[in-house]
């Protein structure tokens, strides 16, 4: 007995209704993008190695999916590496190319490699997929699509701005309101770890930061301890574990806290240029709220970091993030070419979307005639009528056997079809054919020699 087909953990199959509300949601995302001057571009799904590693920190590197290399690559390794049964060792010489973590390493590098070709300032968007060796659950896949949209060399905080206003655009086209887009900069975690005397553990305190919300404050101090951060450390950063107000009040305490820290209160300033940028233009539907724990656990971002969270009550992680990087290209040998950029997560996208039911019904409608099948003669004059119908911009299709009406009936009913035509022996030869509303079962009668009255139904319904 043939065993069951199954799928790897983390990945899916998507039925045609799923990939019609993604595509609904890749659509509103892709024309924002273009409407705020974005151009794409596309990159190979997997880069060397090389090219991805050590880019995102120690524990981004573990979740990198590795390619084995072609052939006997087994027999490259020397007896004692192999021996010694250390991955770090082995997978280096039994593996060149890896899948690719997200799409802004990969940016990076098609910005040094192409820099002769493009005009700076560069907005580009990229909507692909992403793999990462993560742990499977609500809201997190092991293969996703990223949707990024970044600018490279420029280094003016309007770029920031705009991000802000990019993404109130998606979740208003969206009808998505309440969404939270939560916003920190890198240089005040820089200068707190300074003034606490943790500057040579700024990684591991950023990293134990950013699960603040995740495992709480006593979680976080205790791995903060084992990584080398001591009591006396985490007591004076203690104020960033209750900080509350209005983002100026906050702003204030920051600057208290960050007296002797230069590029500490550099990114306080940064901060309260934009915030107070974006609340003079104003948002149509997300919220933008400080949160001096945000930290985003990547080592490039040198600036503003965002986090966008779903509306209250959702349980679901962050539905979009990004910051600003101003020196991700110089690890490629192109130094001083300042980025900043911000990321959708589609498929969380999709799930709070899903929750709150805010998908158009109308989305489900893959067909919006379906012409029954009543014969040789018959269907051969459905077709001729479907291509008009179609060249008229109408999604119609043909039943493929003449079999049981009632049975045609089910599919189209099945399908989410909104109208039927009726063409049999009796219409041909009145030259008619009858159109039925599925939903209130009307019937109504039209002339195959003028389709105008039927187009204009049809789409008025659409």
């Amino acid at each position: 007995m043939a065993q069951k087909p199954s799928i790897p953990k983390g990945t899916r199959d998507f039925s045609p209704q799923e990939l019609a509300k993604r595509n609904y949601i890749f659509k509103i995302i892709k024309e924002k993008f273009e409407l705020f001057g974005f151009q794409p571009i596309e990159t190979p799904s997997f880069e060397n190695s090389e090219t991805l590693l050590g880019k995102y920190g120690d524990e981004g590197d573990r979740l990198i999916f590795k390619i084995l290399n072609s052939g006997d690559f087994i027999s490259k390794v020397d007896d004692i590496t192999y021996s010694s049964k250390k991955s770090s060792s082995i997978a280096p010489k039994i593996t060149e190319k890896a899948l690719r973590y997200d799409l802004t390493v990969p940016f990076a590098r098609y910005v040094v490699m192409h820099q002769n070709e493009i005009d700076f300032p560069f907005k580009r968007y990229q909507i692909q997929p992403v793999w990462r060796a993560d742990r499977p659950q609500k809201g997190r896949f092991r293969e996703f699509y990223q949707c990024d949209a970044d600018v490279v060399g420029a280094n003016s905080l309007l770029q920031e701005v705009e991000l802000v206003q990019l993404y109130d655009a998606v979740f208003t086209e969206l009808r998505l309101e309440g969404t939270t887009i939560k916003i920190n900069n890198r240089k005040i975690l820089s200068g707190i770890a300074e003034v606490i005397g943790a500057q040579h553990l700024l990684v591991d305190f950023t990293v134990a930061l950013d699960k603040l919300d995740k495992i709480g404050e006593a979680k976080v101090k205790e791995e903060m301890l084992a990584k080398g951060i001591s009591e006396i450390a985490i007591e004076k950063a203690s104020p960033l574990f209750s900080m509350s107000g209005t983002p100026s009040e906050q702003l204030s305490q920051l600057e208290n806290l960050l007296s002797d820290s230069e590029t500490g209160l550099s990114g306080v300033t940064e901060l309260g240029e934009i915030i107070d940028t974006v609340n003079e233009l104003g948002l149509k539907s997300a919220n933008l709220a400080l949160d001096v724990t945000l930290a985003r656990g990547l080592n490039y971002y040198t600036g503003a970091i965002f986090e966008v969270s779903a509306p209250e009550g959702v349980k679901m992680g962050s539905i979009g993030g990004g910051g600003r990087y101003d020196d991700l290209t110089g690890i490629f040998g192109l130094k001083d070419v300042s980025g900043v950029g911000i990321s959708f997560g589609l498929d969380r996208i999709y799930l709070v979307l899903e929750e709150l039911g805010l998908f158009p019904e109308e989305i489900n409608q893959s067909l919006q005639v379906l012409c029954l099948n009543f014969g040789v003669a018959e269907s051969k004059a459905a077709l001729k009528l479907i291509s008009s119908l179609r060249s008229n911009g109408i999604k119609a299709d043909l039943y493929p056997s003449n079999t049981k009406v009632q049975k045609q009936f089910k599919y189209a009913d099945k399908r989410n079809v909104p109208y039927v035509i009726l063409l049999g022996e009796k219409e041909l030869e009145a030259g008619q054919c009858i159109i039925k509303n599925m939903q209130t079962g009307e019937q109504i009668a039209y002339n195959l020699n003028s389709l105008n009255d039927l187009v204009s139904e049809l789409n008025s319904n659409s």
